[in-house]
């Protein structure tokens, strides 16, 4: 033995990589992305190219374009992604996945989202954050990161909304697109995840919306 401080004891466990499933939710639905949603996210995406501004990749030229791109990132093995289907429209308006995966650690990621405008900041787009975060925690990880372009300010306040904890910048850690780029990080930790849990749920419920949708109380 010694005593010198060390970290909190986990137990042993055997975790999985995310399930490529469906993930129904009330106002939103998670299916694994493939080509049968590339015809709405076309639609979603024409007119908003503002939405790929901090994504490696988009806007793309063609709907031939988009198509290649999502069977790519539709196939990769340790890269899970989710077309996200609000239920409003039954159609994808983006997409989310989990990466950065370390199941010996007992870390994961949600990253590489792309949410359209008519998606962005809406019940179905926190839903689908909420279904992935459940996901995650359920399988038996004890961190979940949220990182971003320092510069994405919405991506900042959605990390903070969401109730991930600031860890700070790595500076000019990447090159996208031909910019330098500082990643600030947001993590959250197995213990915060009851009480954040219980933050999503009241805010998700039924009785939070009037009758056009709108949200009666803030999750800040």
């Amino acid at each position: 033995m010694t005593d010198m401080p060390l970290g909190l004891i986990v137990a042993d466990a055997t975790r999985t990589l995310p399930v490529l499933r469906r993930h129904p939710g009330r106002a939103v639905t998670l299916e694994p992305l493939a080509a049968r949603h590339v015809a709405d996210l076309w639609d979603a995406a024409r007119s908003a190219d503002a939405s790929w501004a901090y994504l490696r990749y988009g806007p793309f030229p063609t709907e031939a374009a988009l198509a290649a791109h999502v069977e790519r990132i539709g196939g990769l093995a340790r890269q899970p992604f989710f077309a996200v289907i609000p239920t409003s429209s039954g159609k994808a308006e983006g997409w989310t996945s989990f990466c950065d995966i370390v199941p010996t650690d007992a870390a994961i990621e949600i990253g590489s989202i792309w949410f359209s405008p008519r998606l962005q900041r809406t019940r179905a787009a926190t839903e689908a954050i909420f279904l992935m975060m459940q996901h995650a925690f359920a399988l038996g990880y004890h961190r979940v990161v949220w990182r971003c372009n320092a510069l994405n300010a919405a991506s900042m306040r959605a990390a903070r909304r969401f109730g991930f904890v600031y860890e700070g910048t790595w500076r000019g850690d990447s090159i996208v697109k031909g910019r330098r780029r500082d990643t600030a990080w947001f993590s959250l930790l197995e213990p915060e995840w009851p009480a954040q849990r219980q933050r999503f749920e009241a805010w998700l419920d039924d009785g939070n919306f009037d009758a056009d949708g709108g949200a009666r109380k803030s999750m800040m």
